[in-house]
């Protein structure tokens, strides 16, 4: 019998918000990427697009090495500049356990700062059950 597995879902990930008409934003993610559900994002100081919040500054990508938002929707933004439905600003709390970071973020000292970067909007990461 095939093991059946369910993608993850904006309940998953969403715990609590006060206001989506307030917490809410509508914005432009980086080309190249196929972006998750839960995708932890900073915003190029440049181009004020989108991308996976790295552990470090990188050259090109400057100011995403800050973590000020999290993606509400999967978005492939492979072929080129997507939309997305992102949690801007606080009160929001989400699920920590379905916090996607990008690859370079791989120690939990910088998982944590990404957390605390999140917590300074008012995107609080909690541990569910």
């Amino acid at each position: 019998m095939p093991v059946l597995t369910a993608s993850p879902t904006l309940g998953d990930l969403l715990k609590f918000e006060l206001n989506a008409s307030y917490t809410r934003e509508t914005v432009t993610l980086k080309a190249g990427t196929s972006y998750r559900l839960g995708s932890v994002l900073g915003r190029i100081t440049a181009s004020g697009e989108y991308r996976l919040s790295p552990a470090a500054e990188v050259v090109g990508d400057q100011g995403a090495e800050t973590a000020i938002a999290v993606l509400l929707e999967a978005v492939d933004a492979t072929d080129g500049v997507a939309t997305g439905l992102i949690a801007a600003r606080g009160p929001v709390i989400l699920a920590d356990g379905a916090l996607i970071f990008e690859a370079s973020v791989d120690q939990p000292a910088e998982r944590a700062a990404k957390i605390v970067q999140l917590a300074t909007v008012g995107l609080v990461a909690r541990a569910t059950v």
